[in-house]
């Protein structure tokens, strides 16, 4: 059974910085395209990028002794994909909010985790389970 795909459209202050972290940093394809919005190729899923210039306050919750920016979204990859994303990103110079490390350590749905926040303050949240099984563990 195949999954469903998800459209996810975000607001971008700068559709150039947006171009450049989307495709270039992060490596996606870019597909149609517009003055006021660019479609992305996020995995199978379709993101967009659309202009809007002004930004809602950041909220964080704490999970696991760090501050989860929220909202956020993401991607659950495979690990060895995930450490292949964490040194392309480190590569690329990005700042993370929360580096890459293993979240929950020897507990139920343990897992990689990254979040960072792309040029227009929209936070990107990058996990890998070694185990697919505790993807939704309690």
């Amino acid at each position: 059974m195949s999954l469903p795909r998800f459209h996810l459209a975000v607001p971008v202050d700068d559709l150039a910085a947006a171009r450049r972290f989307y495709g270039e940093v992060l490596g996606l394809d870019q597909g149609r395209s517009a003055e006021t919005w660019v479609d992305w190729n996020l995995h199978g899923h379709q993101f967009v990028t659309h202009l809007a210039p002004h930004r809602p306050e950041r909220i964080h919750n704490p999970v696991d002794g760090h501050d989860v920016p929220v909202p956020h979204f993401g991607l659950l990859l495979g690990v060895e994909e995930f450490k292949a994303l964490a040194e392309r990103l480190r590569a690329a110079g990005t700042e993370f909010v929360i580096e890459p490390y293993v979240r929950f350590a020897g507990q139920a749905g343990e897992q990689w985790t990254m979040f960072l926040l792309d040029p227009a303050g929209n936070a990107l949240e990058f996990k890998a389970f070694a185990d697919d099984s505790q993807v939704f563990a309690v």
